[in-house]
């Protein structure tokens, strides 16, 4: 496992495209409303993107065909924007998404209810999935280890009967999308790899309200939940400081 440690300079890089994801981001969400589809918030993305001069960093990796991930309700991660795929009252969607600046990427992602109709427990499984985000980076500093941020995440999900989907992870980010180490959303304190000051990672939890058994679709990108319950994502690309976790996006 080859870790890349960035130097302050590099961080500052980091945070930039940290910052224009982060701004896309919000300017995508105001077009989350019922009627819309997730290709008009894949539009948005992309005029926001060339507004900066941002390069996507999803577009084409792997042969992926869009700039962002719009995952619909059960829908893990990885759904593909479509025209045909519209936005109802009380849905919710995950839009994650990443640009590369000065050869550096930025990686964050966000979960939003459709409309004003939202069910108390879709209310609950953002909010739980928002405060395991929390948890984890707050978990970070330099000398914990990957275990002791993969528990934080857990402990706060499976606190509120909710799962972590196992079969997707967080990474490591800088000069390439994924980079390692990878990052787990559970982990037994203690263990694994151990964090380093320069070290960036990507934390992102998928939390489904049901079972986290995950499969993927016959579109080779769509992973949804086995089950049929809901799931929600946050991400957020951090840095590991001396002070402690720093968060980029």
């Amino acid at each position: 496992m080859a870790i890349m440690i960035k130097t302050p300079q590099e961080i500052e890089k980091m945070r930039r495209s940290g910052q224009v994801v982060r701004d896309v981001l919000e300017h995508v969400r105001k077009f989350v409303k019922p009627g819309a589809s997730t290709l008009d918030l894949e539009n948005a993305a992309v005029e926001k993107m060339n507004e900066f001069g941002a390069k996507p960093a999803f577009k084409g990796y792997r042969g992926y065909p869009c700039v962002l991930c719009t995952s619909v309700n059960e829908e893990v991660v990885h759904g593909i924007p479509s025209a045909e795929r519209v936005l109802r009252d009380g849905d919710i969607v995950s839009i994650d998404t990443g640009v590369i600046i000065d050869g550096f990427y930025g990686d964050s992602a966000i979960t939003v209810a459709v409309g004003d109709k939202v069910n108390p427990r879709i209310k609950k499984l953002l909010d739980v999935t928002q405060a395991s985000l929390a948890s984890g980076i707050q978990a970070i500093r330099p000398g914990a280890t990957l275990g002791d941020v993969g528990a934080a995440v857990q402990e706060v999900v499976e606190a509120e009967g909710f799962s972590v989907v196992r079969d997707f992870v967080g990474h490591g980010i800088g000069t390439r999308l994924h980079e390692d180490p990878q990052v787990p959303n559970y982990g037994r304190r203690g263990q694994g790899q151990k964090l380093r000051e320069g070290m960036v990672i990507a934390i992102e939890p998928m939390v489904n309200a049901g079972k986290p058994d995950v499969q993927v679709l016959s579109d080779g990108w769509t992973a949804v939940t086995q089950d049929g319950s809901l799931s929600a994502h946050f991400e957020h690309t951090v840095a590991v400081t001396a002070e402690g976790a720093v968060i980029l996006t």
